[in-house]
């Protein structure tokens, strides 16, 4: 299979970034302004390594993730949480969010990106930096810890 031409990284940047913000959004909060910008800074810096074009939405979307997990770490609160409300008609994928905060980070990324995003596993693969096979067991392993949690509450 022949390599897809990566675009200009402005081109890049204008197609992917109202998703990548909603999605941090969704996963921050507040915090996504900063966690948006250090999310393209990685992608800049990474952008002229990258050999295929292909998997761009993914890849950006793994970042992103991985910023907000850093994000979601550095700044988690000690205590007990407050109540949020909860709104309807909130896309697959930020209702994935709260359900899978507890997974570790790789199976995270992976049920959120196949099931959020309904992304297929070989981007999922491309995302994560693995192969097909283990993108599918980090969401098949996510998907079963999130079903014995569901059991033991």
């Amino acid at each position: 299979m022949e390599p897809v031409r990566i675009p200009p990284f402005e081109s890049f940047y204008a197609e992917h970034k109202d998703p990548v913000f909603a999605h941090l959004r969704r996963l921050l909060g507040q915090g996504a302004e900063d966690a948006f910008q250090e999310t393209f800074l990685r992608a800049l810096r990474a952008y002229p390594e990258l050999r295929n074009g292909r998997h761009l939405r993914a890849w950006v979307f793994t970042i992103a993730t991985r910023v907000a997990i850093d994000e979601t770490r550095r700044t988690r609160p000690r205590g007990a949480l407050p109540e949020l409300a909860v709104e309807d008609s909130l896309p697959p994928h930020a209702e994935l969010g709260p359900l899978t905060d507890d997974l570790p980070p790789k199976e995270r990324a992976a049920v959120v990106l196949r099931y959020g995003f309904d992304l297929p596993y070989d981007e999922i693969a491309t995302a994560l930096g693995s192969s097909e096979d283990a993108a599918r067991q980090a969401t098949s392993s996510g998907v079963r810890r999130l079903r014995e949690r569901s059991k033991e509450s």
